[in-house]
């Protein structure tokens, strides 16, 4: 083994000249260079290795978006650690199961959730509990990073020099949770090769060069706005205007200034909402990203009216990263993701058998490449459940292929909802539904959403006599979940549908209920 493989490769594509080249700018004025990247991240990988990190050690980290807590992303992989990004929306009871099931090495969390999350890293058996908030240099009379916590005030104090750890390709680079629509989530070990190749190939494709400058709205908990994103800038040596989320007037502002954005459906339904986008505010950009749900046709063409660029759909998931894109060069197809990226094997298959269906038939996505993930954490029977013989990986995700090549997603075979480019997994919610007083059954679905894509909708039967309404059940659940995976309506009913095996009816549910947030119905 020689050399750490992800971050040697962004060490290679690096601009000549670090200390000039800028990397990202911030809303608080601050410029990243190429050098910071390096001193910074270094810095990190420093104090990660006084606390006692070792190779393949986790590394799980709950924070808002920061440019501090992209500097630990990539000083953990030079550290050789397994970097474990948490959603900043889950509960202490989400975050517990985490800690349980990846027994990592350090827990980094929000200083103004310290003594919340200390306690959880406690009860869970976390060696190491550290802080992260926005970094800053002391000022005078102080002596810590004031916000920026016990983790950027050990950085401060640590040298910018560091030997990158030894990782090959087949080593770990980090774990994100996903799971199916039964049972907890899993944890997707993404290796360095799974990361390093999928950023190469989005490069090549997506024709990234150090002259590009992306609008960064995007979360860095999950694979869009930490892998897809942020590599593939870094792979192309370009830069990015890094912001903490979206928000419509602020990226109407820095439109003219960028070349790239990369988003959800909602990014593009909320600026169209915005007089100010028209063909000229985007002269600039030339390339305009969606994925992470189902991007409208509508959305699509009225982009498109407005502003002349087609948006280029693309189509990923947790244990694969990107799997497919429409072309940067010729039609960008509404309604489908394209073709397979270089590198990627697809195909579509008998979700039963695994028998390879012709052209058209509608069957599951399987795929097969060095963006695939190396299986489930400490589940190998999972694993073994989700590659076929031939190490295809089974997506879950039925589609079928048009007579030009271009894949069609139809439906989900497990029923995952996607919400504002979120996943949520009915079994998990229907569960704390089920778990309130009063309520005899649940089921949780997805209905068309022309702003999240979809929105999770939950239908509840009562116990005989019970007194339950939409407004009790919303609120009981906001205290349990994250808030993407609260239902945004809730309908109480006498009983559910269900079919002669007395399995609930969900299609009959999505039917019933399928204009719930349309406009007509708003």
């Amino acid at each position: 083994m020689s050399g750490n493989h992800l971050f040697g490769l962004i060490r290679k594509h690096m601009p000549g000249n670090p200390a000039e080249a800028r990397f990202c700018e911030l809303p608080d004025g601050r410029v990243y260079t190429y050098q910071d990247v390096l001193d910074v991240s270094g810095r990190f990988a420093n104090v990660l290795v006084e606390l006692g990190v070792k190779p393949g050690d986790r590394v799980a980290v709950q924070v808002p978006k920061s440019i501090e807590a992209l500097m630990l992303y990539l000083g953990a992989v030079r550290a050789g650690a397994v970097f474990l990004p948490l959603n900043t929306a889950y509960t202490r009871n989400e975050i517990a199961y985490f800690l349980k099931d990846a027994e990592p090495a350090v827990f980094v969390a929000d200083p103004k959730r310290a003594d919340e999350m200390r306690d959880v890293a406690g009860e869970c058996g976390v060696p190491q509990f550290e802080t992260l908030g926005v970094w800053r240099k002391p000022g005078a009379g102080e002596t810590d990073a004031g916000t920026g916590g016990t983790l950027a005030a050990a950085g401060l104090a640590a040298s910018p020099g560091f030997t990158d750890v030894p990782r090959a390709k087949d080593d770990l680079a980090a774990i994100l949770y996903t799971s199916g629509t039964t049972g907890r989530s899993k944890g997707a070990m993404l290796t360095h090769e799974c990361l390093a190749s999928n950023a190469e190939a989005l490069v090549e494709h997506w024709q990234f060069t150090s002259e590009d400058v992306l609008i960064h709205g995007l979360p860095i908990f999950h694979t869009h706005g930490l892998f897809v994103a942020t590599n593939t800038i870094l792979l192309a040596g370009g830069s990015m205007i890094f912001l903490p989320g979206f928000n419509a007037e602020t990226f109407i502002e820095l439109l003219p200034r960028a070349t790239s954005m990369m988003g959800v459906p909602t990014f593009y339904t909320r600026l169209l909402q915005r007089p100010e986008l028209n063909h000229e505010l985007v002269k600039n950009m030339r390339l305009f990203v969606s994925g992470s749900a189902p991007l409208s046709a509508e959305t699509h063409k009225e982009w498109s009216e407005r502003t002349g660029h087609a948006i280029l759909e693309r189509y990923g998931m947790t244990e694969t990263n990107m799997n497919t894109s429409n072309p940067y060069d010729g039609e960008r197809r509404p309604g489908t993701v394209g073709m397979a990226l270089p590198g990627v094997s697809l195909r579509i298959a008998n979700p039963e058998t695994g028998e390879v269906l012709k052209q058209g038939d509608v069957g599951v996505i399987e795929v097969k490449g060095p963006n695939v993930f190396k299986g489930y954490w400490r589940n190998p029977e999972k694993t073994a459940e989700e590659f076929r013989g031939d190490r295809f990986f089974i997506t879950g995700d039925l589609a079928f292929i048009d007579d030009d090549g271009y894949v069609h997603i139809v439906g989900r075979a497990k029923d995952l909802v996607i919400s504002g480019g979120f996943n949520v997994y009915p079994a998990e919610v229907e569960a704390e539904i089920d778990a309130l007083p009063g309520v005899a059954e649940s089921a949780v679905i997805g209905l068309p959403h022309a702003d999240f894509g979809e929105g999770v909708t939950a239908v509840v039967a009562p116990r005989p006599g019970a007194d339950l309404s939409e407004e009790s059940i919303r609120s009981a659940l906001e205290t349990a979940l994250a808030k993407y995976k609260v239902p945004k309506r809730v309908f109480v009913v006498d009983s559910l549908p269900r079919n002669t095996m007395g399995k609930i009816q969900k299609n009959v549910l999505r039917e019933t209920y399928k204009d719930t947030y349309s406009e007509d119905a708003a």
